[in-house]
């Protein structure tokens, strides 16, 4: 759901309690007049008094968090566009190459070097070799983040 659907909801609510507050001390009031001998001095209308401000606060609360809720500015969702990638040309790659740009294509076109090292099998000589020479021929890229590598499918 929505902010502001939810606010309306919550706006709802509080206008419940609005109603089932009044229609509480409007009969615990009378029960108060029918009870009590001592008039306006009786210590039930101060008990009342503070109850009913009590009450009244927490759903104003209630019904200002709807409010907030109904008028608050929506978050901006972030969203990414995924480019179809163009088919790679695997047939002037040997097999060790066709595997890298298999596990790429697999991963959504890019893939942390190391883990590209666990996969093969490869270690990191043989791994930066392998990828110099598929940079080399443009089918992949490798952007440095940190201390890694992130390689990616062009």
């Amino acid at each position: 759901m929505r902010n502001k659907e939810v606010g309306y909801i919550v706006v709802g609510i509080s206008l419940i309690l609005f109603g089932i507050i009044w229609l509480f001390n409007f009969g615990l009031a009378s029960i108060i007049n029918s009870t009590c001998d001592m008039g306006p001095t009786c210590s039930m209308y101060s008990t009342l008094s503070i109850q009913t401000w009590i009450s009244v606060l927490i759903a104003l609360v209630v019904f200002f968090v709807g409010l907030v809720l109904i008028f608050a500015k929506e978050k901006e969702r972030i969203v990414i566009k995924t480019e179809k990638k163009k088919a790679v040309n695997t047939s002037k790659l040997d097999k060790v190459e066709k595997q890298v740009v298999k596990i790429l294509q697999d991963e959504s076109g890019a893939v942390f070097q190391s883990s590209l090292m666990e996969k093969l099998g490869i270690g990191k000589v043989g791994i930066t070799r392998l990828l110099d020479k598929l940079e080399a021929k443009q089918i992949i890229e490798r952007k440095r983040r940190g201390m890694n590598n992130i390689v990616v499918l062009k």
